[in-house]
């Protein structure tokens, strides 16, 4: 494997950017010099105009003014840091055309900016203590713990990758097989890389969005985008039970059937809300909380709450206080009284941290949460639950793969989420820039059903222009939520990304499409070009099940990558499933997306399994591209670059290609490898659905 390369520039340069976006831009930058043979400012505005935060912001005309300001002559010559500080001026332009930076309520998709850095002490702090809590007693962490929250420990702490694994396992347990993280004292460069390969791999298969932030960021310990990644795995783990399924109390919360069917696909921070809504109402308070921020600054919806759920030791003493500051300390006394105080200080409430308020909120409902336990309405609940196992399994991996495709819209379920078109018309953008046309399209919220219609309507058409197969589908039956017909053009969506992409990686398939059978004889030909002699006959082959020939593909694409110490035999039901979840932290490990589950190995669900070799066949490919790209950028510009040695970063190339660049230029192949990598888990033919 080829060892990492970053591109150095001037340091303060170097400050406003994350590898990741360097490595894209230099990419961009090198593509028009080897065009033209130099870059002159008539050259950037094309390029500037993929940049994401200037792109629908700036047009190209707006980009060529600004640039004529700084440089009169358009036929002189730009070196790269030039152009990098004429992407800050554009960049800047843009925010102000916008108004400046708006902050969302929602961390889980909070964008990781390069203009600002700023780092909120007390977010800091309040991180620090729920990784002291929850870490304190880990047998490799417990000599590091406790960090000092006023200290940045934190960020050296994560440079070995282990602190950030074990995480995100506290957040989702089972998501990392803890035996694949490199977990020695020391660590090489090459090991450190594979442990923020898996986490950054890992975090995105539980939600997290990692837009711009790569391997070599982590490696730095780069404080915002640390801060950033810590703050979503967070808010995942304390909003992990507010759903129906796993917490069927919360159906108190609405009277009837119909709503209840809404509160199902409730995201959990409206679940949150609704929840505080509910006992706010019980006490008397008048005002609904919309947010939390602005509506909980005087403190008053806290102090009603807390009273009405626990009035032995909260009263509403604190309303009689004109100070809200003082207010504040008075709630958070209370809040303290019911362990609740872990989160929050009372600047934080007067100054309305969105991020610390929510997990406040939610450390509240999990100590105390008021519902009833009635079992009766549990029981009648329960019944009104389909079960849905394999839509469910679907479902999720969707949800994770739209959402590692840095579209704008963060989705958190799938059958609600498409219903308007707008999330649909986006992938679409991404797999195939350039086929929306965005002039004939409604932008949420859309309250006339007919716009939902129009937008739909549209997503069937540019699926049939795909050639997915559509047959008597229409839009309104996307509108509706028809669930099988959703999972089936997701699927069929999919599907043509790992084709197109294999097929632009494979340079001596000479234009012809790539097949099921391309990827099952590339995946036995490599693994008996290792030496080993195991090989499956199809994608059904239950040999699958025991996890040994993906180990030995795994092993055969990066020697290194397997312990064979740690695999079993996979003779029994135990083994498999130690075997199936070794493989999917390995295949992380190695810079695959993946965000199938073990018991897809186990029961061989070939869909599933041809979708992960092809993710692994894309791994492998994507580093004779990455290797050429490489020795191009050296030839360029070896100035700028750090030399590679042995036990450097080994994938971090690969694994920061496919990551959410700040370009959205989806034609890209490390764009499209990102597409590929993070594929799901749905039916793997190509589906004529019916509506109904």
């Amino acid at each position: 494997m080829a060892g990492y390369v970053g591109v150095v520039v001037d340091p303060w340069l170097q400050s406003q950017f994350t590898q990741v976006e360097l490595r894209s831009l230099k990419a961009k930058y090198n593509s028009v010099k080897r065009e033209y043979g130099h870059v002159t400012v008539r050259d950037l505005p094309p390029v500037m105009a993929k940049v994401k935060s200037i792109k629908d912001v700036i047009t190209k005309d707006e980009i060529s003014s600004a640039l004529e300001e700084s440089y009169p002559d358009t036929g002189q010559e730009i070196d790269f840091e030039q152009f990098l500080r004429e992407c800050l001026n554009v960049q800047a332009k843009a925010a102000g055309k916008l108004g400046g930076t708006k902050n969302s309520s929602s961390f889980l998709k909070a964008s990781t900016t390069t203009l600002l850095h700023t780092i909120n002490e007390s977010e800091k702090s309040s991180y620090v203590g729920h990784i002291n809590a929850y870490l304190r007693n880990d047998p490799y962490l417990k000599t590091y713990l406790p960090i000092d929250p006023a200290s940045n420990e934190i960020f050296n702490l994560v440079k070995d990758g282990v602190l950030l694994c074990k995480l995100i396992n506290v957040a989702v347990p089972g998501t990392i097989d803890e035996r694949a993280i490199n977990t020695k004292r020391v660590l090489n460069p090459w090991e450190r890389n594979e442990n923020h390969t898996l986490c950054l791999n890992s975090a995105k298969a539980i939600g997290c969005t990692v837009v711009n932030i790569g391997t070599q960021d982590l490696a730095e310990g780069t404080p915002h985008l640390v801060l950033g990644l810590i703050s979503q795995v967070v808010k995942i783990q304390l909003l992990a039970d507010l759903n129906l399924k796993k917490m069927p109390q919360l159906v108190e919360l609405v009277d009837d059937g119909k709503d209840i069917e809404e509160l199902l696909n409730l995201p959990p921070e409206k679940m949150l809300l609704k929840w505080m809504n509910f006992h706010l109402q019980k006490a008397g308070y008048k005002k609904p909380v919309t947010n939390f921020s602005s509506d909980l600054k005087d403190g008053e919806a806290y102090a009603h709450l807390l009273n009405v759920l626990a009035p032995e030791h909260c009263s509403l003493d604190s309303l009689d206080v004109k100070d809200p500051t003082e207010r504040a300390k008075l709630v958070l006394d209370q809040a303290e009284k019911m362990d609740c105080k872990r989160y929050l200080n009372p600047s934080d409430i007067v100054e309305g941290s969105a991020n610390l308020n929510l997990a406040f909120v939610a450390q509240v409902f999990h100590q105390r949460n008021g519902l009833s336990t009635d079992s009766n309405k549990k029981i009648t609940f329960a019944e009104m639950i389909p079960e849905e196992v394999q839509a469910s399994r679907e479902e999720r991996a969707f949800r994770m793969w739209i959402n590692s495709l840095g579209i704008s819209t963060f989705v958190n379920c799938v059958f609600e989420d498409v219903r308007n078109g707008w999330v649909l018309l986006e992938v679409l953008d991404k797999i195939s820039p350039g086929s929306v046309n965005w002039k004939h399209t409604s932008k949420p919220p859309i309250k006339m059903p007919f716009r939902k219609v129009e937008n739909c309507n549209q997503v069937v058409r540019l699926g049939k222009q795909l050639k997915l197969s559509l047959v008597n589908v229409a839009g309104h039956d996307i509108v509706q939520g028809n669930k099988k017909l959703i999972l089936a053009y997701l699927w069929q969506l999919m599907r043509f990304n790992i084709m197109q992409l294999l097929k632009s990686l494979r340079f001596h398939s000479q234009g012809k499409e790539m097949t099921d059978t391309d990827i099952l004889n590339w995946a036995n030909r490599k693994v008996k070009s290792s030496g080993r002699t195991s090989g499956i006959d199809s994608f059904k082959d239950k040999s699958i099940s025991s996890g040994i020939f993906f180990l030995e593909l795994l092993s055969s694409v990066e020697p290194r990558v397997v312990n064979w110490n740690l695999v079993t035999k996979g003779g029994n039901a135990d083994e498999k499933r130690l075997n199936a979840t070794y493989i999917i932290s390995v295949a992380r490990k190695l810079g695959c997306s993946v965000f199938l589950l073990p018991e897809d190995i186990m029961e061989v669900n070939p869909k599933m399994i041809l979708v992960f070799t092809a993710s692994i066949m894309c791994w492998s490919l994507q580093q004779a591209s990455e290797e050429s790209e490489i020795s191009e950028i050296s030839t360029d510009d070896s100035s700028s670059l750090k030399a590679p040695s042995d036990g450097d970063d080994a994938s971090s190339v690969a694994t920061d290609s496919v990551s959410n660049l700040l370009l959205d230029d989806a034609a890209s192949d490390t764009s499209q490898v990102e597409n590929i990598s993070s594929i799901g888990e749905d039916d793997m033919a190509s589906v004529a659905p019916t509506k109904g």
